[in-house]
């Protein structure tokens, strides 16, 4: 029986030294091949000359080269790019381009839906079907590469680890994607310009910063546990304090000149009051970081809403007024759900929150019909 061949892509430099060595050659051959593969866009075995033949017929029988198919493509007024990448069982997932200036910042998916359940994000209400593996996370950069090189645009300067999935609950594939992005015989990203975003996986924060430096952004969304435990179900696990004590930990790791970035999505009347900045100040006054605010992005049956303008302006500003940097984050590509917390993709879903969230919707309109019929006949009356 011949022996199924591995994905190159999924392979990170160490992994392809080690497998050279076993094979019984030399381990720098193994960057050579990365540099044919990565800097020369070459996928050939047979064409990599400076490769003895024997060498390069070895490579034909252990490696090949897989990509998810591009299945869909829609592009935003403002130039935000989504695709859907099939995977081989037939299920999507998102992949997201935002341009900015020079910057293309790629957002990347690292789960077929997602195993956590915030309240205010599609992609949760979507289901979980398990992990992609570290080709089919870094392939969505090779793949949006080439389709905006074929459009004469430049190639992804940044990516971040924010589309479908928790990546800390897909460690060792995610670590390994990671490695391929700021390796310099492969995409070369430094490791500033690669971010993981994390809900809160505090035992995984604490592993990272024993494996990596790449940048760390936390989902955090309120101030209190109270808040958090209903827009994070995970808090519940792994509360603010414990969360606070990984982040430190991690910023030290990375050094003085680092920080983390956290993120905080402004739901109406949910978490934007001033005291809500007011403790999110105090919360982070000890923590070296960036503020990312982001207006909730809605979408059908979330029940929230996007704060007002001047309660986002007020929030921002008192954070800015006590020290903090806070950035307000543009909503990008809305018409197309491909802003934060709209990637949806199609999830052949093994939790059944899909079903339950249907149901629930299809209740809710019901409700509402029977409510509007009641409105019209005591008006006729």
């Amino acid at each position: 029986m011949t022996q199924p061949r591995t994905n190159f892509y999924a392979c990170d430099r160490a992994s392809l030294e080690a497998a050279f060595v076993a094979a019984g050659f030399d381990a720098y051959r193994a960057r050579q091949v990365m540099k044919w593969v990565y800097h020369h866009d070459l996928t050939d075995f047979a064409a990599m000359t400076n490769l003895s033949k024997a060498q390069r017929a070895w490579l034909a029988t252990t490696y090949d080269f897989r990509l998810p198919e591009v299945a869909a493509c829609q592009t935003s007024t403002d130039g935000t790019i989504k695709w859907g990448m099939r995977l081989p069982s037939g299920e999507l997932v998102e992949t997201v381009m935002i341009p900015e200036g020079k910057r293309r910042t790629l957002c990347v998916s690292s789960q077929v839906g997602c195993m956590l359940d915030c309240t205010f994000c599609a992609t949760g209400k979507q289901g979980f079907n398990g992990n992609l593996d570290a080709g089919q996370i870094f392939s969505q950069t090779i793949l949006a590469n080439r389709e905006l090189k074929a459009r004469g645009d430049s190639g992804v300067t940044n990516v971040v680890l924010m589309g479908m999935g928790e990546p800390l609950l897909n460690f060792d594939a995610v670590i390994t994607a990671t490695s391929l992005m700021c390796d310099d015989l492969a995409l070369g990203l430094a490791k500033r310009r690669v971010t993981i975003s994390t809900a809160g996986v505090v035992p995984q924060i604490h592993r990272l910063a024993d494996t990596t430096d790449v940048a760390l952004a936390i989902s955090l969304h309120a101030p209190t546990n109270a808040q958090r435990d209903s827009l994070v179900p995970l808090n519940k696990k792994y509360p603010i304090e414990d969360l606070m004590a990984a982040c430190q930990r991690y910023v030290d790791v990375l050094g003085e000149r680092r920080s983390i970035t956290v993120e905080y999505t402004l739901i109406r009347g949910v978490n934007d009051a001033l005291l809500d900045a007011k403790r999110l100040a105090k919360l982070l006054r000890p923590l070296r970081c960036k503020i990312n605010l982001i207006p909730f992005n809605p979408f059908p049956g979330s029940g929230f809403e996007r704060p007002s303008a001047t309660a986002v302006r007020d929030f921002q500003t008192y954070l800015l007024n006590h020290g903090h940097s806070a950035m307000l984050r543009t909503t990008r590509g809305d018409d197309i759900d491909a802003a934060c917390g709209q990637l949806v993709g199609r999830v052949e879903d093994r939790t059944r929150r899909q079903e339950r969230y249907r149901a629930r919707l299809a209740a809710e309109a019901v409700e509402h019909a029977e409510s509007v019929s009641r409105v019209n006949t005591v008006e006729l009356r």
